[in-house]
C-alpha cells in the first residue's frame, strides 16, 4: 500500500511539473505613427509649397498610411539611409499625406488627380506654385523584396528643380 502511495504521488508530482505556466498575452505591437489621420492636409501642402517656392525647392508627397507596410518600409529607408535623406532634404520639402479609413482626404486626393489607383505608397512632385508636375507608381522603385536606393535617387535627381531647368538639358 504504501509503494502504491509513493507511486501516486510520485505521478502526481510530475504531472505537476509539466503542467504549463498560465498564458500570458502576447507583447502588444506598438502602433505605427507615421502618417497623421488627424491633420489638415491641404494646410499642410500649402505650407510645403510656400516654404518650397521662397527656398527654391520642389513638394516631395508621400501618400500612404500607417496601415500600409511598403509605407512605412520606404519611410524607414529613407530615415535609414543618409544619402537619400540629405538629398530629398536638400532638394524637397516633404509631405506625409494620410489616407485610411478614418480620413481618406477625399477632397486632397480629387485635386491631385487620384494618385491613389496605382496603390500605395504613392509619390508626387509639385513645383513652387504647387501645380503638380508628376505622380510615381512606387512599385517602379523596388527591386527584389523591398524599395531600391538606386532608383528612388535617380527618381529624386530628374525630377528635382534643376533637373527642369531648361540650361540643364541640352542634347
Amino acid at each position: 500500500m504504501k509503494k502504491i502511495i509513493i507511486l501516486v504521488a510520485s505521478v502526481f508530482i510530475a504531472t505537476a511539473s509539466f503542467a504549463q505556466a498560465p498564458a500570458q498575452a502576447p507583447a502588444k505591437k506598438e502602433a505605427v505613427h507615421i502618417y497623421d489621420p488627424k491633420a489638415n492636409a491641404q494646410a499642410d501642402i500649402d505650407a510645403a509649397v510656400a516654404k518650397a517656392k521662397k527656398e527654391g525647392k520642389h513638394v516631395f508627397i508621400q501618400a500612404g498610411g500607417n496601415w500600409c507596410i511598403w509605407c512605412i518600409r520606404f519611410h524607414d529607408l529613407v530615415n535609414a539611409t543618409p544619402e537619400l535623406k540629405d538629398y530629398l532634404d536638400k532638394n524637397y520639402v516633404t509631405v506625409l499625406l494620410n489616407w485610411s479609413p478614418e480620413n481618406k482626404n477625399e477632397a486632397v486626393f480629387k485635386k491631385l488627380q487620384y494618385p491613389g489607383r496605382f496603390g500605395f505608397p504613392v509619390f508626387l512632385v509639385l513645383d513652387g506654385n504647387g501645380k503638380l508636375i508628376h505622380t510615381q507608381n512606387s512599385a517602379y522603385l523596388e527591386e527584389g523584396n523591398g524599395h531600391s536606393v538606386k532608383k528612388i535617387m535617380e527618381f529624386l535627381k530628374n525630377w528635382n528643380v534643376a533637373a527642369l531647368k531648361p540650361e540643364n538639358n541640352k542634347y
